[in-house]
């Protein structure tokens, strides 16, 4: 009798085991119309079937609109991208069994702070001002709280009036052994570069790293490939994503292609950039007349991209979106139909099917898988 219960605790523990494997928490940072409100939602997601369940929500930020996550998953920082001079700030959140809790919240050191990211240490984040053009160090505490460091404030401008008046950093990403960080400057076409040295990780700028990107362009997302050669440049205003090969600090340009077809005409709106776990396919999303996620092969000796197809978002302005981490689905943010619509892949071909699993959530800004 002893060994029979011990067996069936056993089996009930492996179940239990198996399940948590099956799932991920899916976060989403929303815009909350200017006004603290429950701003950051919580749901379980299956990665085997791609069901959605709400868990919980994060209340009294404005605007969370990009989000970031401690490796070790205890904590989520959350921009607040308040569109009000002079008030941007970042909020610090325990993050325990689904549920937040405010730890405390930093001046970002500029207007809308629009992106997050944090170092493999853990020690600090680097997030980019889109208004204020400029970008902030905010070290993080042993308990998960932020202290704000230093701003670097940027000078530019561009060739697209009203878009390009001044200088829009967009966003903020690691080299891959985190060595350097790149800054995308969609108001004056720039990647800025600083590295990032010694025991108390100091920025110094890397102007040999700089890149200028074509006038127009608006370089908004990048993402670097696992395999550490190759980094990837979505370019809103002019709906290309942009290859560079990568080597110890210098990104050189390879290929440009566009998102959509030749005979479409501007004004473009392509937002978000990922790459699937096993580093074969590219996905960008475009947003205005588009609507699409555009899926492009990526070939692993040389890191071109040659274009898939284009996939209906089946909702209005794709913003931001994941891809799970077993690679087996793709969820999109339609940020002005208020809903994240839930995508199956094919890892063979890199094509996305509808899966009829979706959820209604108040403008949905970004979307950030990780594992239970």
């Amino acid at each position: 009798m002893l060994r029979r219960n011990i067996l069936i605790l056993v089996l009930m523990a492996f179940a239990s085991s198996t399940t948590r494997a099956q799932e991920s928490y899916l976060i989403i940072g929303t815009y909350t119309e200017a006004k603290p409100d429950k701003g950051i939602y919580v749901y379980s997601f299956n990665n085997v079937t791609g069901d959605l369940a709400f868990i919980s929500n994060g209340e009294g930020i404005t605007n969370p609109s990009f989000l970031t996550l401690s490796s070790n998953g205890k904590f989520i920082y959350a921009c607040s991208e308040t569109q009000i001079p002079n008030s941007g700030s970042i909020t610090a959140f325990g993050f325990n069994d689904g549920n937040l809790t405010s730890l405390n919240k930093v001046p970002s050191g500029g207007d809308n702070p629009a992106y997050l990211a944090l170092h493999k240490s853990g020690k600090l984040l680097v997030n980019a001002n889109y208004s204020g053009g400029s970008a902030s160090v905010i070290r993080v505490k042993k308990d998960g709280s932020l202290e704000s460091d230093t701003t670097f404030q940027f000078t530019g401008k561009s060739i697209i009036k009203g878009r390009q008046d001044s200088p829009h950093i967009h966003a903020a990403v690691f080299s891959p052994n985190h060595d350097f960080v790149f800054l995308t400057d969609l108001g004056s076409d720039k990647i800025w570069s600083y590295s990032i040295t010694g025991k108390n990780q100091s920025f110094k700028r890397n102007p040999s790293g700089d890149v200028s990107t074509v006038p127009g362009s608006g370089p908004r997302h990048f993402v670097f490939h696992s395999n550490k050669k190759f980094g990837y440049c979505i370019e809103e205003l002019s709906g290309t994503v942009s290859t560079y090969s990568y080597n110890k600090g210098k990104l050189t340009s390879i290929q440009r292609i566009a998102t959509h077809d030749a005979s479409m005409e501007g004004p473009f709106g392509s937002a978000d950039i990922h790459i699937s776990p096993d580093g074969k396919f590219l996905y960008a999303s475009n947003r205005a007349k588009e609507n699409t996620i555009s899926i492009f092969s990526i070939n692993p000796t040389t890191g071109i991209l040659t274009f898939v197809d284009n996939q209906s978002t089946l909702g209005n302005h794709p913003r931001n979106f994941a891809i799970d981490q077993t690679g087996n689905f793709l969820l999109v943010g339609n940020m002005l139909s208020n809903e994240i619509i839930v995508f199956k892949r094919d890892k063979q071909t890199g094509l996305l099917t509808e899966t009829h699993n979706k959820i209604s959530v108040p403008k949905p800004a970004c979307l950030y898988l990780i594992s239970k």
